[in-house]
């Protein structure tokens, strides 16, 4: 069987879902909302990369609860929200093309068999079909808000161990180069949660490694920061759906001061 499946001209079925889903396009809220890695699908004809239903629900394919939450957050601020469709398996929208994490080979010592010995024209029709569509609708989003003094904010979620390591934080404010953003919702969440709130943990935005917030966010010069909840608080529906109170509790205390700030 051939799992990487994509030697057509065309990755995606008619009938399958589209590539983005953008929520509430025209919310009054001057935040635009991403989610990366919102969606564990794969398409049909890559025959699940050749992994099993168990893997695909794993932090490798998708940051699990994310989605739940920016949905939550996008309705309490009335802000539009973009999300990916499918997998970062297939091909990670917070990666750039020529990344080598664009497309893995191996994730966190699973081999991933559908993503293999690919071709030029093999990588070039993920992009074209899932990667390209993502921060088209993005970038077209931006176009229309460019009038605005728009804020971005990216929603992720991160495994409680990594490489055998505890990592505390239920949730982490995560950004790089200008920290004013940061420093707000820093200090805004600390008053909503009683938690520990990880300053640049578990990652910090870098644009050798990060796409979307440096290519959307600094290339555009607007205040952006990314959101990092642990995957631990937010397994249901109801615990997704607390975190985006506190999010948006948090967001709107401050969102009002953030669009004052001056260019990034």
């Amino acid at each position: 069987m051939t799992v990487s499946g994509d030697t057509a001209p065309f990755l995606l079925d008619p009938e399958e879902p589209p590539a983005v889903e953008v929520v509430n396009a025209n919310g009054r809220s001057n935040t635009v909302l991403i989610c990366d890695h919102a969606s564990r699908l794969v398409p049909r004809r890559l025959a699940n990369l050749g992994l099993n239903p168990n893997q695909l629900e794993e932090h490798i394919a998708w940051d699990p609860g994310a989605a739940e939450v920016a949905r939550g957050l996008s309705a309490r601020l009335d802000a539009p929200l973009v999300l990916s469709g499918y997998s970062r398996l297939v091909i990670d929208c917070n990666r750039a093309p020529d990344n080598e994490e664009s497309i893995d080979e191996e994730s966190a010592g699973v081999s991933i068999p559908g993503n293999r010995g690919l071709g030029p024209e093999q990588r070039a029709c993920r992009r074209r079909e899932l990667f390209e569509p993502y921060h088209r609708a993005i970038s077209t989003l931006l176009d229309e808000r460019s009038r605005r003094n728009t804020l971005l904010l990216s929603i992720h979620s991160f495994t409680p161990v990594l490489d055998g390591m505890h990592r505390p934080w239920p949730v982490g404010v995560c950004y790089g180069g200008d920290p004013r953003l940061a420093r707000l919702m820093l200090r805004a969440l600390a008053g909503c949660v009683d938690v520990s709130v990880g300053d640049n943990q578990p990652y910090e935005i870098e644009d050798l490694i990060d796409y979307t917030i440096p290519l959307h966010g600094w290339g555009r010069g607007l205040p952006s920061v990314m959101i990092e909840i642990r995957q631990d608080q937010i397994r249901t529906a109801e615990t997704a759906a607390a975190w985006a109170k506190h999010l948006a509790d948090a967001w709107l205390q401050i969102e009002a001061e953030a669009q004052g700030l001056p260019a990034e």
